[in-house]
């Protein structure tokens, strides 16, 4: 089911796109496919991204729901679903974002390369995807995408996902919190901003250059999501 579901279809996408890049760069349809992902899924993604905007700008708010209703727990729910309904804020929205990486990043995995590129499986194309003239695997002639330990290509995947997770530190919600918390807090923004990048990079190094090809077109993608987004809502603010 999960191949039917998304390898198949992620394969047949993957193998038109290098049908009509110039030369058959894969490089150039990684880089397409990744787009059209990101495009198809933006709605949850930009709603990941404004609830954490929202969390942070309600946060007072919430500081002052928590304190006042402290020792009544089903008014302090009540007020604080009120609050995210009022602001639209969706909590599950940052999940619901997680949950679709994971598959399809799996999916993209097995459809670039458990079939062994550049060979194309006619078995699994549907009917109206034909098998490319050319699969070129050097991504505008100087990149390997089946070689790994590129390091060039490691720096610039860690570079971009630390930018990543230094704005989604900016975006989370700040609370007063007792010391013990606060180091905890401090703690997991601290693994946030450099193990993320670094395993990132780990795999980035191991696995296939197109692996890390993909992540760095996606960091760079949610950075200009990112941008986008917010000048939505500064334009709101005004």
């Amino acid at each position: 089911m999960f191949q039917t579901i998304f390898v198949a279809p992620l394969y047949n996408a993957f193998v038109f796109l290098i049908g009509i890049m110039p030369g058959g760069d894969v490089g150039l349809a990684i880089i397409a496919l990744t787009v059209v992902i990101r495009l198809l899924f933006y709605p949850a993604f930009a709603a990941s991204i404004r609830t954490q905007m929202g969390m942070q700008a309600a946060q007072p708010l919430l500081d002052e729901i928590n304190k006042k209703y402290k020792d009544d727990p089903t008014e302090k729910t009540k007020q604080t679903m009120a609050v995210f309904k009022e602001r639209g804020i969706r909590p599950f929205s940052s999940l619901l974002a997680l949950f679709i990486q994971i598959p399809v990043f799996i999916a993209l995995y097995f459809a670039f390369f458990s079939e062994g590129l550049p060979r194309i499986n006619p078995d699994l194309l549907y009917s109206f995807v034909q098998v490319p003239p050319v699969v070129n695997t050097m991504f505008l002639g100087v990149l390997d995408l089946l070689s790994p330990h590129n390091i060039l290509l490691v720096v610039v995947v860690g570079g971009l996902q630390y930018l990543v997770a230094y704005f989604s530190i900016l975006r989370m919600p700040k609370s007063s919190l007792s010391p013990e918390r606060a180091a905890a807090h401090h703690m997991q923004q601290r693994l946030m901003l450099y193990f993320l990048p670094a395993f990132m990079a780990f795999f980035s190094y191991y696995l296939p250059a197109g692996v890390g090809l993909y992540f760095a077109a996606t960091s760079l993608i949610s950075l200009g999501q990112e941008w986008v987004i917010r000048k939505q809502l500064e334009r709101k603010v005004r």
